[in-house]
């Protein structure tokens, strides 16, 4: 119901070529709510906008009002109203799309960072585990060395 008045609020107002400075913003497409919509002249509502006809049986928003099968033919005017909202639409996507792979980027920057941290530490363990493997090495030759010696004296005494 509240589509077929819009609609119909639509076909009484008078169409006009609106400069996109005049399209609302992102904000402002946002911040309407389904029971409080501003339709200005010549522009489709977001309802409208992001409906999708119904394709065979029903499609009354997008047939005329005479009820025929007939879709509704657009003015050059409500055209340029859809082409520059969509351009708009575009552009809002664009940029934030440009944020957020900025924002992703810099996380990766960010673990890159960490990883490189850890990556330092890990190596600087792994020195120091290698250099105390080969300390404790020289230790047990040393000492088995050292205990074959006494031990080989040993029998050749008795």
């Amino acid at each position: 119901m509240l589509i077929a008045t819009e609609e119909m609020q639509e076909a009484a107002t008078t169409t006009s070529s609106i400069a996109a400075s005049s399209l609302p913003s992102s904000s402002d497409r946002s911040s309407s709510s389904a029971l409080n919509i501003e339709v200005k002249e010549g522009m489709e509502s977001d309802e409208e906008i992001g409906r999708v006809p119904e394709m065979g049986g029903g499609g009354g928003a997008v047939q005329a009002s005479g009820g025929g099968s007939r879709r509704r033919e657009r003015s050059p005017a409500d055209k340029e109203n859809k082409r520059l909202k969509r351009l708009v639409r575009n552009r809002v996507s664009a940029q934030q799309a440009r944020e957020r792979k900025k924002a992703y980027l810099g996380d990766l920057e960010v673990r890159v960072k960490e990883l490189e941290s850890k990556n330092a530490e890990l190596q600087e363990r792994l020195s120091t585990f290698q250099n105390e493997n080969q300390m404790l090495r020289k230790i047990l030759k040393n000492t088995t060395a050292a205990s074959e010696s006494i031990h080989d004296g040993g029998e050749r005494t008795s």
